[in-house]
């Protein structure tokens, strides 16, 4: 195991009926807040009118940047920053799920700094102040609510970039179930594929003797895997839509990869999709996932392979490598049955049109060449593009 520091500081408010507390927590801030929110579903919702309520009763001076993408655009970045700016904001709400978290803290930092957004972003980490953010999370999906990433969508130069920044952690984050009660069978699949992903990507990792992390992986996928057809059955159960919820924050606060090393591939590649492409972004993990399970799959790290078979799926096959692919099956088998499309046409992909500058920016844009759990070339990304354009079978 690695050496690592874990100093996550987000007040986590978990549960219903909390918003009570977020003019306390507002007032720990000062009293101008941006209202950050996406395409209006928490008005549908009661939301909307719920935080209002508390933030008029607290004579907060609220002004409103709606309209976040599902792939939060820097255009979007540049005009919360204007705003902060011009109407001194003391502190940043956002409400709604990932891609609305994201694109806060990036405007919590451009607020601040002299940099162009973009060039905040293109630097990858920005270690200068931000404005404080508070969080009101909507969709179980990212992490956004307990970390210090986000991701910002360029369409115009066709890039999607991670950055990360200490000031980027939200000071305080409520999670409430019941505010995913509404989110759709499509998106709550979509979300959880997130999460796995998040978990695989720090599982299988070069690192040795991280039994803790590991452990705590499997466990959580196990909840995710539990839980996530009950929530589409009833979205309104609790218990499961809990569940998911907190496995989201957990799976990307840092508990499962302090400690372990190694880039992340499935992202690196599914950056590429969404930019090209706008698609949802836990979807084309979820295509993506068993195809890069398949390439990298070999003598050397069959044996890994078969362990998240037999913990995670509970696969009992003896022989590494067929134990793998029957993890690899089932794993493909469960997104399938939670109605996730599993090809990249089903997505609006028909052909490998782009797929040669997609890999190369894949590459380009992180260090899956050479510090992935099993290094990845320009035509091993394409090759798992090309893949994920059938069906696939793994055994």
């Amino acid at each position: 195991m690695n050496n690592f520091t874990f100093h996550v500081t987000t007040d986590i408010r978990f549960g219903k009926d909390r918003l009570n507390e977020l003019p306390e927590v507002l007032n720990t801030f000062g009293k101008n807040v941006l209202l950050v929110y996406g395409g209006g579903s928490i008005k549908k919702n009661g939301l909307y009118d719920a935080v209002m309520a508390q933030l008029t009763a607290n004579g907060n001076q609220v002004t409103e940047l709606t309209g976040v993408d599902p792939n939060p655009r820097i255009e979007t970045v540049h005009q919360g920053a204007a705003l902060c700016r011009s109407e001194k904001i003391d502190v940043i709400l956002a409400v709604g799920g990932g891609s609305v978290i994201d694109c806060s803290k990036v405007i919590a930092g451009a607020a601040c700094s002299e940099q162009e957004p973009w060039d905040l972003v293109l630097s990858r980490s920005y270690q200068g102040p931000a404005i404080p953010l508070v969080t009101i999370l909507t969709l179980a999906a990212t992490g956004s609510e307990m970390n210090r990433g986000a991701v910002i969508s360029n369409l115009e130069t066709k890039q999607k970039l991670g950055v990360h920044g200490p000031e980027f952690l939200p000071k305080v984050s409520f999670l409430d179930p019941t505010t995913t009660f509404s989110v759709s069978r499509y998106q709550t699949a979509a979300g959880s594929a997130d999460i796995m992903s998040h978990l695989i990507e720090n599982y299988f990792s070069k690192t040795e003797g991280t039994d803790v992390q590991d452990g705590v992986a499997e466990g959580l996928l196990k909840a995710v895997i539990k839980n996530l057809p009950i929530a589409l059955k009833d979205p309104t159960d609790y218990d499961a839509r809990a569940n998911l919820m907190w496995a989201s924050t957990l799976a990307l606060n840092g508990l499962t990869g302090s400690g372990k090393g190694g880039a992340w591939s499935c992202h690196a590649m599914e950056h590429e999709l969404s930019a090209f492409y706008d698609i949802t972004h836990g979807i084309g993990l979820a295509i993506l996932t068993p195809r890069w399970m398949l390439h990298v799959l070999n003598e050397e790290t069959a044996p890994k392979f078969a362990r998240f078979a037999r913990e995670v799926f509970g696969v009992q096959e003896a022989v590494p490598e067929l134990a793998a692919r029957m993890g690899i099956q089932k794993l493909y088998d469960f997104f399938a049955s939670c109605d996730i499309p599993m090809t990249l046409p089903e997505v609006g992909i028909a052909d490998d049109t782009h797929f040669a500058e997609m890999a190369a920016q894949a590459v380009q844009f992180s260090s899956i060449a050479t510090n992935a759990y099993v290094p990845l070339q320009e035509e091993d990304v394409i090759a798992i593009y090309q893949d994920s354009l059938t069906p696939s079978t793994y055994l």
